[in-house]
This record gives structure tokens, sequence and C-alpha cells, in this order.
């Protein structure tokens, strides 16, 4: 059966046999910075975006690789002209790019020396999960706002996409021991709401739409979309400090994240928000995200997702 091709540091090679070395600082200390974007009909979405953001986090890190933007680009094309044609053709692929700090000299002495700073560079591509997402455009989602907090911007700019993610995978296990399929939307110190483990968060609030500001999180590629239609609705789009309280009181929620565009968030912390429902805001935001990705974002989903169900069942 034909397999997926990746990258990994100068060679192209099929995803089963690219393996990171124990000893490579992305394992040993999470020292690494990462990108994912995605395809709609198989042509991927904005990603000179996602690749200008990962080079200001190289430099800002101190990460320098041996390929140029252009040559990050072709490569994920070519990745994705192979791979593209090992899933249905109604289905769609993530695309990840991540870049660690190279090899600890801890574990490999002084025969390493000369090497252990080059990065590792590995790019890969997997089928979008579409059953993770499919029911959630319906019913919304559950945020819960656990006792850990977001890292301080003093501690790591969130401009920079890290992997370095311990407390998120913590925040997202304390919030499922309140509701196994909810997620965790952290607070600052401050008591200010941030963002979830994969997405920017919003409030609709008396036809504004409301997300964090850049100081505290990072700055995603679907946000700049979502800002984008909300001109073309005549709402107003502010990045500024709010708080669980305002949360509670908004008209409506929804989060953004690349490989799903939009989803709505109904509940915070078992309580409502606006309806309980799925709000109006969010429905006509969704109907232009359709027409930017050129398909129907929730037809996709389910259909996607049943299939890959069913596909799953056959093989058991």
């Amino acid at each position: 059966m034909p397999e997926p091709l990746a990258y990994l540091n100068g060679r192209i090679s099929p995803v089963s046999q690219t393996f990171l070395p124990v000893w490579d600082l992305g394992v040993v200390m999470g020292a690494s910075v990462t990108e994912m974007a995605r395809t709609f009909r198989h042509e991927c979405f904005r990603l000179r975006e996602h690749i200008d953001r990962l080079y200001r986090s190289l430099k800002h890190v101190g990460f320098e690789i041996d390929l140029t933007r252009e040559a990050l680009i072709d490569l994920v094309n070519e990745l994705l002209e192979h791979n593209s044609r090992l899933v249905p053709q109604h289905h769609d692929l993530g695309v990840s790019m991540f870049v660690t700090a190279g090899t600890s000299l801890v574990y490999t002495g002084f025969e390493g020396m000369a090497t252990h700073k080059k990065p590792t560079v590995c790019v890969h591509t997997f089928p979008l999960p579409f059953e993770l997402w499919a029911e959630k455009f319906t019913l919304g989602q559950h945020v819960i706002t656990p006792s850990i907090r977001h890292l301080p911007p003093e501690c790591l700019d969130p401009k920079i996409k890290a992997r370095s993610r311990m407390h998120w995978y913590l925040a997202d296990e304390q919030a499922r021991l309140v509701d196994p399929k909810a997620i965790a939307l952290l607070l600052d110190r401050q008591e200010n709401v941030t963002e979830t483990s994969t997405a920017n968060f919003f409030i609709v609030q008396s036809g504004r739409i409301i997300t964090a500001t850049a100081r505290n999180t990072l700055q995603g590629i679907s946000q700049q979309v979502v800002k984008e239609l909300a001109e073309q609705l005549d709402l107003r789009f502010e990045e500024r400090d709010y708080q669980t309280y305002d949360v509670v009181n908004a008209d409506e929620a929804f989060t953004s994240s690349t490989p799903y565009t939009i989803l709505p968030v109904t509940r915070i912390n078992q309580r409502p928000i606006g309806t309980g429902r799925v709000g109006p805001v969010y429905s006509e935001l969704l109907k232009l995200w359709n027409h930017v990705a050129g398909l129907d974002i929730v037809a996709q989903m389910q259909t996607g997702a049943a299939e890959r169900k069913a596909e799953f069942e056959a093989r058991q």
C-alpha cells in the first residue's frame, strides 16, 4: 500500500522510516518551534503566512536552518502533491512543520560537539481527523478554566509558536475531569482570558468581536481571517483584556484554529453562554469562511467523520 512521505533533515522518505533520535533537544527539552497548516481541496491554505510566522519564531530563538522560505514552501507542496493522492478527493490534510534545537550534548558528548547545534527540521502531513470536531459545529464546545495559569509572556513570548506544552496537557486533563469532552481555557495570573491549547478564543458582545491581546496570546492565522470577515460584516473587532465574567455574560463565543476554522463555544464552567446554542454572528462568520475555503466546511467535517469512522470499524 502506498505510504505518505515526510521530510527530515534533508531527506524525503516514507513516514514509517522518519524517526527523531532520543537525544534530540525537541525530545530532551521540548526545545522546538512549530507551525501547522491545512489544505482546502488539497491546496495549502495561507501557507506563506504560516511559513513567515515560523521564520519569525526561528529568528527569535536563534535556530538557523539551511532551507530558505521559498525552498520550504516548495518542499511542503512537493509532499502535498504525493500525499494528497492517498486520501479521498473530498478529504484534506494537515501539514506539520517543526524545527528543534538539535542534538543534546549531554547525551552525545564530545563526539557530537561539532554538530549538536545544527537544528532538526521535519515536515510531515496527516489526514485531518474530522471526527474530532464534526459534532461540535452543532453542539458547541464546553470550556473550563482550570487552576493552571497561562504561561506569562515574561517567561516565553507567546508570539513564538513552541512545542513546550506540558502546562497545556495538564490543563486539558483538569478540564476533562469536569467534562470528558471539555477543553481548557486558560486565565493569566491577573484573571484575564487567554486562549486554549490549540485555538484563539473570542466572545461576541453587543455587536463586537473581542479576543485577547497579542501581548498575552499567539496571534493565529485563522484569527486574522476572523478579523477580515468581521470587517465584511461591519462588526467591530477588539483585542483587549477581559475576564470570565465577560464570557459568562457574552452573547456568544467561539474559537478559531487551523484544522477546523471556527467552532462555537456554548458553555463555560458548566454554565451556558448566551442562549447556550450556536449564535447568529458565529453562523454568519462560518458562511463567509465557506467562501474563503471554497467548500462547505461543516458538510466536509460531517461526511468525512462518518467515512473515517466506517473505515476504522471495517479494519477492526
